[in-house]
């Protein structure tokens, strides 16, 4: 079976006189974070030395002997039996040193035509992969939600703001799916990211390659990559595909942000839009009355973290030479906390929008307030026959007079009205309600019901579809 490695000997200890400092150790030690790669670790482990059995480089009797102590590691792993070890590193070595202990020599021989660095780069491009996938499951659960709600409040009349301004009445439905648009472009992204991470660098060795006839090709199949990496150096120091996934998630966690902050001013008595379901709320040590949107303003505080773990892969990668550094040791802790951030608020978001209230009447009274319709009166004038230029200043001279006369603009007599222009009719009250006002706006991308309903349609056929 040959000899073992010593208890705390590590495996690349020969060419040094003099054992690392215990400091050093917990210093340089990755196993603390990187031990949820083991079991790609594992898969990749098998493939590769399925692939050293068929060029001949690896006995059969060796690879049996690898794959049934790989299996075994993977069973210690599963119940918590397996015994991490500080001295062996990272979670590449702790297995490596757990395979020679149960298979002897055979496990030495795993390591043939490969490196640590392709290893690692692996390891890291499945455990991603994967983590897109349940992303963006996550994604279309929040999309779904909204999509519900949408279709309850195709017609739902609420404001609409620009700098927080009342602007135009727009539609709670047609509100909502301005963030299925947003997400469902960080879907799209997050699967063209996910065609750059499916790329096999494993053959790349240390940076050069091997002088072993592998068969890169045969692992890229058995691991369900798209391709192999076609440069040895690039594959080996490459992390632009975890740069890519940060910057995704970046963005996705912006537009749950910008959601979380309308929550928050929603769920306000300022506003009394929406409630939230108490599962998501905290109350207040010293106020009795208090019912916090704790969820909403933690996803807003937390999009700075993941905005922190992109800051901080650009700045790790900034000033590397080709190839491997150990620099990329810090790529992992970034990426995984960006990784779990996003799908934790993804979680949470599609199970707290699903349980939204919303008060359609505090709604209505809002989009009543601020002279919504205004512009709604100057597209009329202008359909009339005035110019716009014209239509605006004579409905903002007409919004003054309402202002100062404490009334609105549908309160106005037509004798009033008409004070401002003499092209106002009759028919000029029809424009200044709500509904009137955003059932005009039956466009594609309108915010009048009937496009919101059609939208909807679309939006579900969107769902469906793999992108």
């Amino acid at each position: 079976m040959g000899t073992k490695p010593k208890p705390g000997k590590r495996l690349w200890s020969g060419r040094f006189a003099e054992p690392v400092s215990k400091l050093v150790k917990r210093y340089t030690a990755s196993v603390g974070f990187d031990r949820r790669l083991a079991s790609y670790d594992i898969r990749a482990s098998i493939a590769h030395a399925r692939m050293l059995h068929a060029r001949g480089i690896l006995t059969r009797r060796d690879l049996k002997a690898i794959e049934r102590g790989l299996s075994s590691i993977s069973r210690e792993i599963e119940t918590g039996r397996f015994r991490w070890s500080l001295d062996a590193e990272d979670v590449h070595l702790n297995i490596e040193r757990r395979l020679i202990d149960i298979v002897g020599d055979a496990g030495k021989r795993l390591h043939t035509a490969r490196s640590r660095n392709d290893q690692v780069a692996t390891d890291l491009r499945l455990w991603l992969r994967d983590a897109i996938d349940e992303i963006t499951d996550f994604m279309r659960q929040v999309q779904r939600a909204l999509v519900d709600q949408a279709e309850k409040h195709a017609a739902t009349v609420m404001p609409g703001f620009t700098h927080l301004q009342v602007a135009q009445p727009v539609t709670f439905g047609h509100h909502l799916l301005a963030y299925f648009e947003m997400l469902e472009r960080d879907r799209s992204r997050l699967a063209d990211c996910r065609r750059r991470v499916n790329r096999l660098p494993l053959g790349a060795a240390a940076l050069a390659g091997t002088s072993f006839p592998i068969d890169r090709a045969r692992v890229a199949r058995e691991l369900e990559f798209d391709g192999v990496s076609e440069n040895s150096l690039d594959a080996v120091s490459d992390r632009d595909f975890a740069i890519e996934f940060c910057a995704c998630a970046a963005l996705a966690m912006v537009h749950l942000s910008r959601l979380s902050e309308e929550l928050i001013l929603w769920t306000s008595p300022r506003f009394g839009f929406v409630t939230l379901p108490d599962r998501f709320c905290t109350g207040s040590s010293i106020m009795p009355q208090k019912k916090n949107p704790d969820v909403a303003e933690l996803a807003r505080g937390k999009t700075g973290r993941v905005t922190g773990d992109l800051v901080a892969l650009l700045t790790l990668m900034k000033g590397q030479a080709l190839a491997y550094n150990k620099d990329n040791q810090e790529d992992k802790e970034p990426l995984f906390d960006a990784v779990d951030t996003l799908r934790d608020t993804l979680a949470v978001f599609a199970d707290m929008i699903a349980g939204l209230v919303v008060d359609t009447s505090a709604m209505r009274a809002a989009a009543q307030q601020g002279f919504a319709t205004a512009t709604d009166l100057a597209d009329y004038l202008v359909k009339k026959g005035l110019a716009f230029r014209d239509a605006h200043e004579a409905v903002a001279r007409a919004v003054r007079f309402a202002e100062q006369s404490g009334r609105a603009l549908e309160q106005l007599p037509l004798a009033e009205l008409r004070r401002f222009s003499p092209k106002v009719g009759s028919d000029v009250y029809r424009v200044l309600t709500l509904e009137g006002s955003v059932a005009s706006r039956s466009h594609v991308g309108g915010t009048a019901p009937s496009r919101v309903r059609t939208a909807i349609k679309r939006a579900r056929a969107t769902l469906k579809r793999r992108l």
